[in-house]
C-alpha cells in the first residue's frame, strides 16, 4: 500500500505528501518524499520510485542520488560550504526553492527547465537580475556531481545561459550615471542633522553619508570600519571583507582616505569599537526614507559611492590614485570615468564640511 499522506496547507488547500521509507538491519537506509497537489500524481510518483529501488537492489548509492531534487541540493550547498557564500547569495539561492524546477529530480533537469525557470524570473525582474539568480543557481550545478555524486547536468545549465542571452532574458546591468546635486545633498543633510539633534543617539546619518561621499566608500563597508583600522599616519583605511566578484570574505584591503572622510570620521565618538556601529539596512532605509520624504528621484545610496569617485577624476586625480581609494582592483572598471576632465572640486568651501567635522557633536552621537 502506498505510503501517502493528506495534508492541510495553510492557505486551506490540500496536498498529498508520498513517503518512502526503507529499513535494513534494524537501520534507515533509505527515506524521501514528495509533494503533490493530486492524489493519482502522488501514487504515480511513489510507484515509480519502489520500481527503481527495488531495480536497484542491495545498492542504493545510485537512488539516492538520482532521488535528489534541486531543492535538496539547494540546502547541501548551503549547508557544506566551507567558504561563506554571502548573505545575498545564500537569500536567492533560498527564494529559488519557491519555484517549481526546485521540486523537481536533479537528473531530470534538462536546459529547457532552466530556461523557463529564468522565464518566470524574468516576469517580474530585470535581465541583470535574472543573470544574477543564473549565476548563483550555476555554481551549485558546477560542483554538484562531483562533490556529491548529484547528477545536475552542468552543460544544460551553460546551454540555458546561451539561451537566455540571446533572448534577452538576462542581460548586464545599465550603468548608473544619477550624481546627487548639492542641493539634493543640502536639503537631506539638513533633515539628517536636524533629526540627530533633536534625537542625540540616533543614527547620524548627515556624517554617514559624508563619509560615504569623500570615501566612497559602500554602505555595508562603511559599517566595518574600526577605529584601529584607521591609519592616521599613512591616511588610509582597513576594510574587512571588500566586495569582490570571486572573493567577498577574506578580502581585506587596505584603502587610502581622502582628508574630508578621515575628518568626518575622527568626529565620530570613540564609544564602541567601529566608527559607525549600525547596520547596513538601517542606513539604506533612513537614506530611502528621507529621499521620499524630500521627493528626490531616483537616489540611491550606492550613487553617493559613484560621486566620490567621479569628483576625484574631477580633482585631477589619476586611474591609479583613484584606485587606491575605491579600491577597484581592475583599472578597467574605471574607464567609463576617463572622458571626464578635470573641472576643480565643486565641494571646496561647501558648508557641511565643517559641519560634519566638527567635533562638539560627538558627545551626543
Amino acid at each position: 500500500m502506498a505510503q501517502i499522506e493528506k495534508r492541510t496547507r495553510k492557505d486551506g488547500s490540500i496536498s498529498y505528501v508520498a513517503k518512502i521509507a526503507i529499513r535494513k538491519n534494524g537501520q534507515w537506509a533509505h527515506r524521501e518524499a514528495r509533494t503533490f497537489d493530486r492524489l493519482p500524481a502522488a501514487k504515480h510518483w511513489h510507484a515509480k520510485r519502489m520500481k527503481e529501488i527495488t531495480a536497484a537492489g542491495s545498492d542504493l548509492t545510485a537512488v539516492k542520488s538520482k532521488g535528489k531534487t534541486l531543492s535538496a541540493a539547494i540546502d547541501l550547498y548551503i549547508t557544506e560550504s566551507v567558504k561563506e557564500i554571502g548573505r545575498t547569495k545564500a537569500q536567492v539561492l533560498r527564494s529559488i526553492r519557491e519555484y517549481d524546477i526546485a521540486n523537481k529530480y536533479c537528473a531530470d533537469i534538462e536546459s529547457h527547465d532552466i530556461v523557463q525557470f529564468a522565464r518566470e524570473l524574468g516576469a517580474t525582474r530585470t535581465p541583470a537580475t535574472v543573470g544574477n539568480y543564473m549565476s548563483h543557481l550555476a555554481a551549485i550545478f558546477a560542483i554538484a556531481r562531483p562533490a556529491w555524486g548529484i547528477p545536475l547536468d552542468q552543460q544544460a545549465m551553460k546551454d540555458a545561459f546561451v539561451v537566455c542571452n540571446r533572448l534577452g532574458i538576462t542581460g548586464k546591468a545599465k550603468k548608473r550615471d544619477r550624481r546627487p546635486t548639492l542641493d539634493e545633498l543640502d536639503a537631506l543633510l539638513t533633515i539628517f542633522e536636524d533629526k540627530h539633534h533633536r534625537r542625540p543617539n540616533s543614527l547620524p546619518m548627515h556624517r554617514v553619508v559624508g563619509f560615504a561621499l569623500f570615501s566612497t566608500r559602500r554602505q555595508e563597508e562603511i559599517t566595518r570600519v574600526a577605529w584601529k583600522g584607521l591609519d592616521q599616519t599613512h591616511s588610509r583605511v582597513f576594510i574587512k571583507d571588500m566586495k569582490h566578484p570571486g572573493d567577498k570574505v577574506g578580502n581585506d584591503v587596505w584603502c587610502d582616505l581622502p582628508p574630508p572622510a578621515m575628518n568626518i570620521a575622527l568626529a565620530m565618538p570613540k564609544k564602541k569599537l567601529m566608527v559607525f556601529p549600525y547596520h547596513s539596512d538601517t542606513i539604506s532605509a533612513a537614506f530611502t526614507r528621507a529621499c521620499k520624504v524630500l521627493e528626490i528621484k531616483d537616489l540611491r545610496f550606492h550613487d553617493l559611492r559613484h560621486e566620490g569617485v567621479t569628483r576625484l577624476f574631477e580633482i585631477g586625480e589619476t586611474i591609479p590614485q583613484v584606485a587606491a581609494v575605491s579600491g577597484h582592483r581592475s583599472w578597467s572598471s574605471l574607464q567609463r570615468y576617463t572622458h571626464i576632465k578635470q573641472t576643480g572640486d565643486k565641494y571646496d568651501g561647501w558648508k557641511w564640511l565643517d559641519k560634519l567635522t566638527n567635533k562638539k557633536d560627538k558627545e551626543h552621537g
